[in-house]
């Protein structure tokens, strides 16, 4: 079950096939995106694990929650591609709504961690060699996982339920008669602690980066790789909460408290339900901006990616050089068998 997913009477036309040609293309098109650039970015950070730092684990973690979550979007594709008929059983229709919502906020949370990492280097640069180290970050990555996980465990107690009126199996979907008020509950307790406080973290953190930067006299000449790197942060992080994060939560909560008024008429309540479509996929695409966050602001991302490729190249030298002697044997060794 999903909080947004909450159907109106059956007095109105039904938006199924507008919510199922969107949430199958989009779901699509974010599972490409989101395997490519978040695969990639967690081969370059393996393969570069020398090159270690707390804004490192951080990416490394970021990418592993995206990953897990677009893995599970062609059960969704699937499903909308079928016109809402759930095939896959009940463990996976868990799973599934579970994990969007575990990445959803784990990606927040890892943010917010990676906002307080930049925000620490350049306010307090001094400090920060001694209040950041990768052993702290990586028990920060825990604690942000087992939070997450448990909060989000609620959306592990519904699964698949067979809907009579349309002879079909349901995933995504609350049972007929579901109490609205529970999701009340639930939308504001992953709104406050998933959402608003995170997000005030992340803009206290931006005010105090921005307010140093712009008293460069008593910046460091040699931060100005940071600032450029905290800049091009700021600018990713808050597009990716305005575009993906705020909309979804936004509306989320204004269409659960739709939901108790009796007046609304047909029109706006199929307004409201395509609104929820819409955010929906807004938040799932949060997995496919997070490769930019790692290209533009992680530290050295580039240069790992130059590493990399070179020790990519590398291994194809030495694979190529260790061939060649073999193949240069075997012209003499046929000599030598048609002399005998």
């Amino acid at each position: 079950m999903e909080l947004g997913n909450v159907t109106n009477s059956s007095e109105c036309p039904s938006i199924d096939d507008f919510r199922n040609q969107v949430y199958s293309t989009s779901y699509s098109l974010i599972t490409v995106l989101g395997l490519v650039g978040n695969g990639f970015a967690l081969v370059v950070l393996i393969k570069t694990n020398r090159q270690q730092s707390p804004f490192h684990v951080y990416m490394l973690n970021l990418a592993v929650s995206d990953l897990l979550c677009v893995m599970t979007l062609p059960l969704r594709v699937i499903y909308y591609a079928s016109k809402g008929k759930w095939n896959q059983g009940d463990f996976l229709c868990r799973i599934s709504s579970y994990a969007l919502y575990v990445n959803l906020y784990c990606s927040i949370y890892f943010m917010a961690a990676m906002s307080v990492t930049r925000f620490l280097a350049i306010v307090f640069p001094v400090q920060n060699l001694r209040l950041v180290t990768e052993n702290r970050a990586r028990l920060v990555c825990l604690g942000i996982w087992v939070l997450i996980c448990l909060l989000s465990s609620p959306f592990l107690m519904t699964g698949q339920h067979f809907d009579p009126s349309t002879n079909k199996t349901k995933c995504f979907e609350p049972p007929g008669g579901g109490s609205v008020q529970k999701l009340v509950v639930l939308n504001y307790l992953s709104l406050v602690m998933g959402f608003v406080l995170p997000f005030l973290v992340i803009l206290i953190c931006y005010a105090g980066i921005v307010r140093t930067l712009l008293s460069r006299t008593n910046v460091a000449r040699r931060q100005r790789g940071t600032g450029a790197k905290a800049i091009r942060m700021i600018v990713i992080v808050l597009l990716t909460f305005l575009v993906s994060f705020m909309p979804y939560h936004v509306q989320r909560t204004i269409h659960l408290s739709f939901l108790s008024r009796s007046d609304s008429s047909c029109s706006e309540k199929i307004a409201m339900q395509k609104s929820v479509v819409v955010t929906l996929c807004l938040a799932a695409a949060n997995s496919c901006f997070d490769p930019l966050l790692y290209f533009f602001s992680g530290e050295g991302f580039r240069s790992r990616i130059n590493s990399f490729r070179q020790s990519v190249r590398g291994s194809t030298t030495r694979h190529t050089t260790k061939l060649q002697p073999v193949a240069a044997s075997d012209p003499g060794e046929n000599h030598q068998l048609k002399a005998s």
